[in-house]
């Protein structure tokens, strides 16, 4: 399973961005998709996750302002992100959890990071 993220960049605050994800995958059966961020000096986080019924789940701080997004035809992820604060700079990182068919076993995924600055 691939990773592709992409859509970061320099935004001043109260503006938007729109960051994407598509997975490429060979017989995995991807159950939640989601966006992890890592600020400076920070531990990584759940931002938002959704599920493959198409569950949301958000972290507190982002709820109302980000919305996660799934095009299933696609396995792409995205993340609509507005009224964007500083607090909000981080690299942000995609996240699939699913399993290869035949198979429980849930494995976890990663994407590369794209950054996300957020100016004052």
């Amino acid at each position: 399973v691939q990773l592709q993220a992409s859509g970061g960049g320099l935004v001043q605050a109260g503006g938007s961005l729109r960051l994407s994800c598509a997975a490429t995958r060979n017989r995995f059966k991807i159950n939640t998709m989601g966006w992890y961020r890592q600020g400076p000096g920070n531990q990584r986080e759940l931002v938002a996750i959704i599920t493959d019924g198409g569950s949301t789940n958000y972290k507190d701080s982002v709820e109302g302002r980000f919305f996660i997004s799934r095009d299933y035809a696609k396995d792409t992820v995205y993340l609509q992100m507005n009224s964007l604060k500083p607090e909000d700079t981080a690299v942000y990182y995609c996240n699939v959890e699913g399993a290869f068919y035949g198979r429980s076993y849930q494995r976890t995924y990663w994407g590369q990071g794209t950054e996300v600055t957020v100016s004052s």
